[in-house]
């Protein structure tokens, strides 16, 4: 499989740095960060790196939820796999996600962390695909606008494949287009 580099590793890191200090610069209390797995993991600890670089000390959580699961297309309802263990009641909240395309699963985790009692609930993507949009939803913080390709690496998957790659790839295919991949909305 031959992966096309569209974000090199320097790229990524030096706009982590950035993404750290924007978010630095917001006035946060208690702040719990929140890192949607399994696609986030890598953008996660990378940008938390970043935060602690910028001075900032947040707590880190982990969710993971899915609306796929053996199909190929979403349900449309995301489920909770694997809940926080952390008490959010008025509590800054930053959820991390690898990509943002049709809104579903930020936008579940952003109203089930508020109906909590978080005081509020941000969001840092490190890809956007506005296009994908099936709800109306727009992260506070984004790392890259994405194009339309299936991308793979720095944490993101093809059938559990190339997450470790360091720099976010699309797989070139000489014959046939990359499926969709099942665990990403």
């Amino acid at each position: 499989m031959n992966v096309k580099s569209l974000f090199d590793a320097d790229t990524i890191a030096a706009r982590n740095q950035e993404l750290a200090k924007a978010i630095a610069s917001t006035a946060f209390e208690n702040l719990l960060v929140v890192a949607v797995l399994r696609g986030s993991f890598v953008f996660a600890a990378d940008l938390i790196r970043a935060l602690h670089a910028a001075g900032m000390a947040p707590q880190i959580e982990f969710i993971q939820l899915a609306s796929y699961r053996k199909a190929t297309t979403s349900s449309g309802q995301v489920d909770i796999v694997r809940d926080i263990d952390s008490d959010v009641d008025g509590r800054d909240v930053i959820l991390i996600d690898d990509i943002l395309e049709s809104g579903r699963t930020l936008a579940f985790a952003k109203d089930l962390l508020m109906a909590r009692g978080a005081k509020s609930v941000r969001t840092c993507v490190l890809l956007d695909k506005k296009n994908k949009r099936a709800v109306n939803f727009e992260a506070d913080w984004i790392g890259f606008d994405c194009p339309d390709v299936f991308v793979v690496g720095y944490g993101m998957d093809v059938a559990h494949a190339l997450r470790e790659l360091p720099f976010v790839g699309v797989v070139e295919h000489s014959s046939s287009k990359p499926s969709d991949d099942p665990g990403r909305l």
